[in-house]
């Protein structure tokens, strides 16, 4: 089924489409994209506890379709329905939600179209790469009632949520300044791109979507994330987990202003397009604080996450484990006073927090406003690197100007 013609079946709206999911019911999932992102693997680990099922895994790359498909006949000793088409799984009855773990460019146009097929919907991070169609996609989710999560987690770990209660407890003071440093050796696109295939092995067409059509790339294909075409760069990868976190622990909405610098200063003759190098500011004048996000390819090491605060900081480089707080920094009467860990939270994994919603219909923990807000930022920021100047976001008119 081409899209066109999805599009035109679909006309019936999401509540009409999706069928009621009773408390016993085992909810019916489909894997759209089955590559290295895992999503498979986390409904797998989850399937008994929430009772779901994965009947369909869809993916136009063969290889990754079988072996997604050869993952779930292993775990359940069942085989799902292999699909190649994503609007064929939208269609099916028996689908109740869908992860989408796609490349970037692809995100906002199947998480419309699994909305208003009826679908509930787990959506890899970055929501959207421009303004237009961030817009489109979060007023189509808004107007249903369907379950749309972000792929965000980093916000559900147990530090991130025991950091929110104590930052807005008051716990660091007043917060006016957020940094990180994200640094690697090697870009992390060179190894997607040393996967190697055939054009007879995958649909380009598809894969290309809405973009430019062109002659078939193995390296565009496989190494996606190198090309500006299919994702823009660290800020919009890598940097959207930190800026979530920014927005979920101190409870901010999307930042107002951004100026951003970045080049290609490694890899210039790799072929690939991204910058390897970005600094980027963001400024949030309503909570008053500046966000700094930097990330170097060529070095190991050096890579930090911090909060500042009038009594002190807070480490949440290792995100994984309990942040550490300290007022060694300040001078303030009230400052911290020893450094130790924020004792971690109880918090339910961001996989099985979705599908729970989808049976409870409850708003799970990165609702479509999360991946708003970070798209927000991420495309502040690349807008102010395409422009070569600062700009801002006029969140009554939904626009970004220079500024």
């Amino acid at each position: 089924m081409t899209r066109r013609n999805f599009v035109a079946a679909s006309g019936i709206s999401a509540l009409s489409a999706s069928r009621a999911i009773g408390s016993n019911d085992r909810i019916g999932v489909g894997i759209l994209g089955c590559g290295r992102r895992n999503l498979l693997g986390q409904v797998l680990s989850f399937r008994q506890q929430a009772n779901v099922e994965v009947r369909a895994v869809c993916d136009v790359w063969r290889q990754q379709r079988e072996q997604a498909a050869a993952e779930v006949s292993e775990a359940t000793g069942n085989a799902p329905d292999r699909v190649h088409a994503f609007e064929d799984l939208l269609a099916r009855d028996d689908i109740d939600a869908v992860t989408i773990g796609t490349p970037d460019h692809q995100h906002c146009t199947q998480l419309i179209d699994a909305v208003r097929a009826g679908k509930d919907a787990y959506v890899e991070k970055p929501l959207a790469m421009d303004l237009k169609e961030l817009k489109k996609a979060y007023d189509v989710v808004t107007a249903s009632d369907r379950v749309v999560q972000m792929g965000t987690q980093v916000r559900s770990f147990p530090s991130s949520v025991a950091a929110r209660a104590f930052v807005q407890g008051g716990g660091l003071g007043t917060v006016f300044k957020i940094e990180q440093a994200r640094n690697s050796y090697q870009p992390y696109w060179y190894r997607y791109a040393e996967r190697r295939l055939e054009e007879s092995d995958t649909d380009w067409k598809r894969f290309l979507m809405q973009r430019r059509a062109r002659p078939w790339n193995a390296q565009q294909y496989a190494g996606w994330f190198g090309y500006r075409d299919f994702s823009q760069g660290p800020h919009s990868n890598l940097g959207v987990h930190y800026f979530d976190l920014v927005h979920y622990v101190t409870g901010s909405g999307p930042p107002a202003r951004a100026i951003t610098m970045a080049g290609r200063f490694v890899g210039h003759r790799d072929g690939f397009d991204v910058p390897d190098s970005v600094e980027t500011t963001l400024e949030y004048p309503e909570q008053g604080f500046l966000v700094r996000y930097c990330s170097t390819f060529g070095v190991r090491g050096h890579s930090y996450l911090k909060f500042f605060g009038t009594r002190g900081h807070m480490d949440a480089t290792r995100w994984g484990d309990p942040f550490v707080i300290s007022g060694d920094s300040v001078e303030a009467e009230d400052r911290i006073r020893a450094s130790e860990t924020i004792p971690e939270t109880e918090s339910v994994p961001h996989m099985l927090n979705f599908l729970e919603c989808v049976r409870t219909r409850q708003e799970p923990n990165a609702p479509i406003e999360a991946g708003f807000n970070h798209s927000i930022a991420a495309i502040l920021a690349d807008e102010s690197f395409v422009r070569g100047g600062r700009v801002e976001y006029d969140p009554k008119k939904r626009r970004i100007r220079e500024g």
